[in-house]
């Protein structure tokens, strides 16, 4: 029974590879060869336009300053925080003033008694002629009283009446009061100079006494406060950082080729990711005389209005400026530019309707079309749709009509 079954299995394998042997494998077809591919073409055309500047920059404050200390001492209040706005002249802390009080008393005497010694009342009175202070008039009065004996007993002494010994004793009084007088002027002029350095010192003094109110310099935001009551500060320790917002400054970096373009005065419009519906106007105010080597780029800034303190310092924004520089340049479609392996290369369509491939330049970007700065002449025919499949020398047909959404 199981001979009569491997019997009936192997002829019937027989049977199938008889047939298989008899249903040889088709030969492969040969495809047809494909005739010229069809493409559709755009000419290369001149346009005129405007120039414009189009760049991304940061916004900056107009002003920034860190306020210190500008004396020694703890800090008794503090009168401002982040994000206040703070006018000119406003206190933002005060340090304590006990100490700069004193000095100021223990200066306000010394120079007291400096007046005193002048005849001045106070600080503001101003001695006329040096001759008049007191000291000096009294050396004088001796001066004249030594000069008045000296020439008396000179006449006696000439008249043979009086001893020569009271004529030597009258001369050097004379001439001691003289010197006497000479030390009294020199000594006032010292004394009047130490008025005028008590003065400066007092001043000196008064301002420290005044610096003790820490004052904003000009209306301004807080961008930040390290002030803490209590704390003990010294001179130059910063306090706060203050900054003005409105204008606002934008600085954004332009192309060398760009500078005979911007002028200080044109219009800027502005956009920030913050308020995409909304456009911001400013004006050219600044621009850099020079250009960064690296980059070979040069700083416009422009200032912007701000009120309300919409837009902030250190945010991204984007500028549009539009100039009065007019060119007419060659354009092509977007589709007639293929960026390949570095390069940005367009398919002239040549008489015999072959291909020849450029490379070229683009310069301005339009929403369709590319300025072709270079690789392009006005009026060539370019393709714009299978580019991929394209290749120098190939052969085209250029199809007519309106172009199709192709994929190229």
């Amino acid at each position: 029974m199981l001979f009569l079954r491997l019997a009936a299995a192997s002829s019937v394998i027989i049977s199938i590879l008889a047939l298989s042997g008899c249903n040889p494998k088709p030969a492969a077809t040969k495809q047809k060869e494909s005739g010229p591919l069809a493409i559709r073409v755009a000419k290369v055309t001149p346009r005129v336009i405007q120039r414009s500047v189009d760049g991304v920059g940061t916004l900056f404050p107009y002003d920034e300053a860190i306020i210190s200390a500008e004396v020694d001492g703890p800090l008794q209040q503090v009168s401002a925080d982040l994000g206040d706005l703070v006018t000119q002249g406003q206190v933002l802390a005060r340090i304590s003033d006990e100490e700069q009080r004193y000095l100021v008393a223990q200066q306000e005497a010394q120079l007291r008694q400096s007046l005193e010694r002048l005849g001045l009342r106070d600080e503001k009175d101003r001695l006329a002629d040096i001759r008049e202070a007191p000291d000096v008039r009294r050396a004088r009065a001796d001066l004249f009283d030594a000069e008045s004996r000296y020439k008396r007993v000179r006449e006696l002494v000439d008249q043979g009446i009086g001893p020569k010994s009271d004529l030597d004793q009258a001369q050097a009084r004379f001439q001691s009061a003289q010197a006497a007088y000479d030390q009294t002027l020199n000594q006032t002029r010292n004394l009047l100079q130490e008025i005028e350095r008590f003065k400066a010192s007092l001043d000196l003094q008064r301002k420290k006494l005044r610096d003790t109110s820490v004052r904003a310099p000009f209306a301004a935001y807080v961008k930040d406060r390290q002030a803490v009551v209590g704390a003990y500060v010294r001179a130059n320790s910063p306090l706060f950082t203050l900054v003005k917002v409105d204008p606002i400054r934008l600085r954004i970096e332009v192309p060398e080729r760009m500078s005979p373009w911007v002028k200080v005065g044109q219009t800027v419009d502005v956009s920030v990711e913050a308020f995409a519906d909304r456009t911001f106007t400013g004006k050219v105010w600044r621009i850099s005389p020079t250009v960064d080597q690296t980059k070979r780029t040069f700083i416009v800034e422009a200032l912007i209005q701000n009120a309300g303190n919409v837009l902030k310092p250190g945010s991204y924004a984007r500028a549009h400026l539009a100039t009065d520089k007019t060119e007419t340049i060659q354009v092509v479609p977007n589709r007639a530019v293929l960026y390949v392996l570095g390069t940005n290369k367009s398919y002239v369509v040549k008489p015999d309707n072959t291909i020849d491939v450029r490379e070229v330049k683009i310069g301005d970007r339009f929403p369709t079309e590319y300025e072709i700065v270079a690789g392009l002449n006005e009026g060539e025919t370019v393709a714009v749709t299978g580019l991929a499949r394209l290749d120098a020398g190939a052969k085209v047909r250029v199809q007519a009509g309106v172009e199709a959404k192709a994929n190229p």
